[in-house]
């Protein structure tokens, strides 16, 4: 067996302490930082990752139109359906994945750069709840021209190992007009996002152990002192549980999540699922 990285320090940010709110009956949400009502000082952000919602919107419910500027927002479906509109596009005018919203499902991510400024509504337009990861990151400049993008994510390949979701804009922070629309980000078949931030996602079974390439090799500019956060949703009524680096001090149970630093870009962080059910690991992994 591969040894714990000796250097990297774990804390884990267990799901009872996080900060929650329900909102009309409609909206239930966990936040690991400080968001809306919810504020402490120790958790404003980690690194460039400055929101993880997990939320639960009833049926026929959801955000009404809002506005947003200078922030990468990223909504990622665990179950039920998700209507995402904006400013840009009009009602009935959705188009497949891409640049053009839809209704989002299982397996679905969307993404918004706010930007110099857009408006969005996210609704519930089905008759089962939705539940879904909501999540902010700090862009690498303001004034960015606001845009989007979404784009599925196949269970299978996520059985497999952790599915790179985000990667860095290729162009970096001075992308030129052009290279902005052509959107082309640092790992293939990612959605591009304006920071040195990668996203993962996998689904591992009870006894099994995925990998997780800090830095997801050098997708980043950012090689030294990288902050990875990891989330286990709430998906499987309790029974999902992972290990984090071999380590017994760092086992987390549904809804709990675990800072990880003292890591550079290539060092591998072992997650093992030690639970009766798979759990699903969401991995945010930033400068």
């Amino acid at each position: 067996m591969s040894k714990p990285l000796s250097q990297a320090q774990i804390v884990l940010r267990r799901s009872a302490d996080r900060g929650y709110a329900e909102h009309g009956g409609w909206l239930k949400s966990f936040h690991t930082f400080s968001f809306a009502n919810y504020f402490d000082h120790k958790f404003m952000n980690f690194g460039s990752l400055r929101v993880l919602n997990e939320d639960r919107v009833a049926a026929r419910n959801g955000f009404p139109t809002h506005p947003h500027r200078d922030a990468e927002i990223f909504s990622y479906i665990l179950n039920g359906e998700l209507t995402h509109r904006d400013s840009m596009v009009k009602k009935g005018t959705e188009g497949a994945q891409g640049k053009q919203f839809y209704r989002m499902k299982r397996g679905d991510v969307q993404f918004t750069t706010g930007g110099t400024g857009i408006a969005h509504s996210e609704q519930n337009e089905s008759n089962k709840p939705v539940h879904f990861l909501q999540i902010w990151a700090l862009p690498w400049k303001h004034g960015l021209k606001p845009q989007y993008h979404t784009r599925t994510f196949a269970e299978e390949d996520k059985r497999k190992a952790f599915v790179p979701i985000l990667s860095p804009l290729a162009a970096g922070p001075e992308a030129t007009p052009a290279e902005e629309e052509a959107a082309t980000p640092k790992i293939p078949d990612t959605i591009p996002i304006h920071a040195d931030f990668v996203m993962g996602a996998g689904i591992i079974e009870p006894s099994k152990t995925f990998q997780w390439t800090v830095g997801a090799g050098d997708a980043v500019s950012s090689q030294k002192k990288r902050k990875v956060y990891i989330h286990l949703p709430m998906t499987k009524k309790g029974q999902a549980k992972i290990k984090l680096d071999h380590r017994e001090t760092a086992v987390m149970e549904e809804g709990d999540g675990a800072f990880v630093t003292g890591v550079n870009a290539g060092d591998v962080l072992h997650v093992e699922s030690i639970g009766d059910a798979e759990a699903e690991v969401i991995v945010l992994d930033s400068d």
